[in-house]
């Protein structure tokens, strides 16, 4: 049987695969010869999710809220359930997730699976860190409760992409809000240098910088600079104060699938950052605004990623340790010599991490959207690789759909503890992946 073919949410790597459903409650796992993985809502970019001539099991028949503790603002709920269905549940009751990514369109499952940061990383750390437990269906059929305490096991499957077993359920700890609102502050920065000690000497609680990545002089680097915290009711207008907990996000625009590969290019990545400099402030400004514009702007354009036509895109995240700002500046002059087209350029602080194939460590994440199709990327990107793992960083598996295996070691110390753990929960191997097979996560045989 040829199966459904696969993408990730970039749409630059595909394969065929025969898609399940969710197994019953008490049921093993279907088996397959080619392995098994989970797949929630396809927002992984890129192969994670997929697992070419094998089984895939679609978890987003799986989105039930179990219960929300109102009280002590702790939620069970399954794990194909959206991150924006949970934050329709709860916004209304004052409470707010304690760490979301920059879409709320991701399963419960794919967030723990990645280990999910965000603006608040330093702050907060990432999903990890607010979990009380989750259930993890194992190769044998057999379903583990695992909480914090249960050390290695709790750290591979944070991270991991799937590969330790299938999350069923979590429950996680809210933050508690008082209005469905932001206070933000917006800045604009002159260089990269300029970028780098605004984020550091904010104490806001969320801080994210949006690049430019595309001046080849002086202002590469330039950034518009977003703090916020969460807005009290006194900070909101009276209007707004009637309602403080009103959430409604919209989806303006749902882009069709027709637009030709090609189209994001070198002309349009540099008109596109001259508009969205053009309508940065020109000083210090504060706003309050809606949680869903600050958090997932892209989210109100419904299937965005079909701007970059059928050959996709690919989003390069890295992180590096606090100390390598020098690979910040040569990845990002590296980018800007080679004409690079980029167009989402995002900047991040993170905080102390933990976890053997988890993302965040204590420094700087970068992350860069550019069409799959131009010239001389897979070379360019390899070379930014190798400043990467120069500086003691790593790359995001969620993002990734191009890394080669001989990085991962250099980038995941902590790869074979995660093996063991693996093979100690699956020695069979049927936990599998595109991207398992690709960076050697899988056993050999696989």
């Amino acid at each position: 049987m040829a199966g459904t073919v696969l993408r990730g949410w970039g749409r630059a790597a595909s394969s065929a695969s025969r898609i399940v459903g969710p197994p019953r409650d008490g049921a093993a796992p279907p088996h397959h010869a080619r392995g098994v993985i989970g797949r929630g809502a396809a927002r992984s970019y890129g192969d994670a999710a997929q697992n070419a001539g094998g089984l895939v099991v679609d978890m987003t028949g799986r989105g039930r809220i179990d219960r929300i503790d109102l009280q002590t603002g702790r939620a069970r709920v399954e794990a194909g359930l959206t991150l924006d269905e949970l934050l329709r549940a709860i916004i209304p009751h004052g409470w707010f997730l304690p760490v979301t990514p920059g879409t709320r369109m991701i399963t419960v499952g794919g967030a723990i699976a990645a280990d999910v940061h965000g603006k608040n990383h330093l702050a907060d750390g990432s999903i990890r860190r607010h979990l009380t437990g989750f259930t993890l269906l194992l190769a044998d059929g057999s379903r583990r409760w695992v909480t914090p305490a249960d050390g290695d096991v709790f750290a591979a499957t944070l991270g991991g992409m799937g590969l330790t077993g299938l999350v069923v359920d979590a429950e996680l700890e809210l933050r508690p809000i008082s209005t469905a609102r932001m206070r933000t502050s917006t800045r604009t920065t002159a260089d990269l240098d300029d970028t780098l000690a605004a984020l550091s000497d904010s104490g806001a609680t969320y801080r994210v910088a949006s690049l430019d990545l595309m001046s080849r002089d002086r202002r590469l680097g330039r950034a518009i600079v977003d703090t916020g915290e969460h807005a009290s009711v006194d900070d909101l207008d009276p209007a707004a104060a009637r309602d403080p907990l009103h959430y409604d996000p919209p989806r303006r625009l749902d882009v069709p699938d027709v637009f030709p590969s090609g189209l994001l290019n070198r002309a349009t990545a540099r008109a596109f950052t001259a508009a969205l400099f053009a309508r940065a402030p020109r000083a210090h400004r504060i706003d309050i605004v809606d949680v869903a514009s600050f958090f997932f702007p892209l989210d109100a354009i419904g299937h965005w990623n079909h701007v970059y036509g059928p050959r996709g895109f690919v989003q390069y995240q890295f992180a590096i340790p606090l100390g390598q700002e020098w690979a910040l500046h040569r990845i990002a002059g590296r980018l800007a010599a080679a004409r690079c087209p980029t167009f989402v350029v995002v900047l991040k602080r993170l905080g102390p991490g933990a976890g053997m194939l988890s993302f965040p460590i204590d420094g700087w994440t970068l992350a860069v959207d550019t069409p799959a199709g131009v010239a001389g990327l897979s070379a360019l990107l390899d070379s930014c690789d190798e400043t990467v793992c120069e500086a003691g960083g790593r790359i995001y598996l969620a993002k990734d759909g191009r890394l080669r295996a001989d990085r991962m070691s250099t980038m995941y110390p902590d790869l074979e503890a995660w093996r063991e753990v693996r093979t100690r929960l699956d020695p069979d191997g049927r936990w599998r992946s595109d991207l398992g097979r690709r960076l050697g996560l899988c056993t050999p045989w696989d």
